[in-house]
């Protein structure tokens, strides 16, 4: 069982992984010259965040995953809410580093933050740890959004052919 305790752990830093290899090289550069709120966390400090509630979040899907009995029919909806919720999640760096497409980031993070709300309301009962579990990753996407929001605001797009 061990196994599966593991996997499900693991699994959302896949995709945090490929989001930071494939703009690792781009996003500092790019990142650093946008205005940003004086409110803004450090850079260093989102590899640690995500680092943390990548682990929680996954922990609490096998959780989810095991009192459900695994794929269940009973799991479709709750651990279905949480499948997307993540791929919004793995989307947002893509969006906002290689594209630099402030507003589908946005639009993006918008249709995570309900994802991930309906994710906490779907699992809260059937296992409440699990819920809690996301309760710092709420928290830290209520954070995020709110940069975004303010980012694309006080960083409008370049009209097509103009240099950075």
């Amino acid at each position: 069982m061990w196994a599966y305790t593991v996997g499900f752990t693991v699994l959302p830093h896949v995709g945090g992984f490929l989001g930071w290899f494939i703009t690792r090289k781009e996003a500092p550069v790019w990142y650093e010259k946008l205005k940003k709120p004086s409110w803004c966390p450090p850079r260093k400090m989102f590899p640690v965040a995500w680092t943390v509630l990548y682990t929680s979040m996954g922990y609490a899907s096998y959780l989810i995953w095991n009192d459900l009995g695994g794929c269940s029919s009973k799991a479709i909806i709750p651990l279905g809410l949480y499948g997307a919720q993540l791929a919004f999640n793995w989307a947002w760096p893509p969006f906002f580093f290689s594209a630099r497409n402030l507003k589908m980031a946005l639009i993006d993070i918008l249709c995570l933050d309900s994802l991930a709300i309906g994710t906490v309301c779907s699992w809260y009962s059937i296992n409440k740890v699990a819920a809690l579990l996301m309760v710092p990753y709420l928290g830290w996407l209520a954070m995020a959004t709110c940069l975004t929001i303010r980012i694309w605001k006080d960083n409008p797009e370049q009209k097509p052919g103009k240099s950075e």
